[in-house]
């Protein structure tokens, strides 16, 4: 039995989710990537998650796929017709994300919002993974780059669909026609990363514990509508934030969250997940 590649502990409401291949520079494979998607399923079953932080132990984030997949593409074993890989195109999440693309995307579809720490390098399917996230938090001297097309192939872990969330088209066909590397910096200023910090995991961790002190019920119904908004239009939006503000109001959490206001008293709020 392989040594577990990813490691999840829950602190004070705070899920922290660490890629565990340090000496891989955490590099993807098939091992890891079961274990991401396996994560997010745990989590999204544990009412008592908040928030999460994703981040990697040792140098990286996340080096991109391991190249061992390559070698076993040249060596002809690896095709778009091979079992494994059909079997991967017809195992489809709700959003109808493919197994590959569930290592990324099934973030999106946790009902808690999820804070990426990027250190070191967060390339190909790394980027992939920390876009994925709701909120970014980079080192400036990080190394990120949608690397994909030097390898003769396009980013398909979900980034088409975290791109165009984040930056306008035409910066997001240079970074994946060229394959070009960039800076933690440079995220922030073009809009794929949220914050800077020199210690990226420390401030994901602050930001969740933030989150995780909010009535949980409010922060599941905020992710919702805004995500929702990202492919409604505005009468459609508006008639979702009604639908999930009214059923907030008056509820046990948020009647606790006037009640610890108004007494200046921390909030105790119950732990229960929407399933709707």
């Amino acid at each position: 039995m392989n040594a577990r590649t990813v490691d999840i502990s829950v602190i004070d409401h705070v899920a922290h989710v660490r890629l565990d291949r340090p000496d891989k520079h955490n590099a993807l494979n098939g091992q890891l990537m079961d274990e991401l998607r396996e994560a997010t399923r745990q989590i999204g079953t544990d009412a008592s998650v908040r928030a999460v932080v994703l981040a990697g132990n040792g140098p990286s984030f996340c080096a991109g796929l391991d190249t061992a997949n390559f070698a076993t593409m040249m060596s002809g074993e690896l095709s778009a017709d091979s079992g494994n890989v059909q079997a991967s195109y017809a195992d489809l999440s709700d959003a109808g994300a493919n197994r590959a693309q569930q290592t990324g995307w099934l973030w999106q579809e946790l009902p808690v919002p999820v804070i990426a720490a990027v250190h070191g390098s967060a390339l190909g399917g790394g980027l992939n993974l920390a876009l994925a996230a709701d909120i970014t938090v980079a080192a400036p001297d990080a190394r990120l780059g949608f690397v994909e097309i030097g390898w003769g192939l396009i980013p398909d872990m979900s980034a088409s669909q975290s791109l165009r969330r984040l930056v306008g088209l035409d910066r997001a066909k240079l970074l994946v026609l060229t394959g070009q590397i960039f800076s933690g910096a440079e995220a922030y200023d073009w809009g794929l990363a949220t914050e800077l910090a020199d210690d990226p995991v420390a401030r994901a961790t602050e930001i969740a514990q933030a989150i995780a002190a909010q009535n949980p019920d409010a922060v599941q119904a905020a992710l919702q509508v805004l995500n929702h908004s990202i492919d409604s239009n505005t009468t459609e939006g508006f008639a979702e934030e009604k639908r999930v503000s009214s059923a907030l109001i008056g509820a046990p959490n948020q009647i606790e969250a006037v009640r610890a206001r108004l007494s200046n008293e921390p909030p105790n709020f119950e732990d229960r997940r929407d399933t709707e």
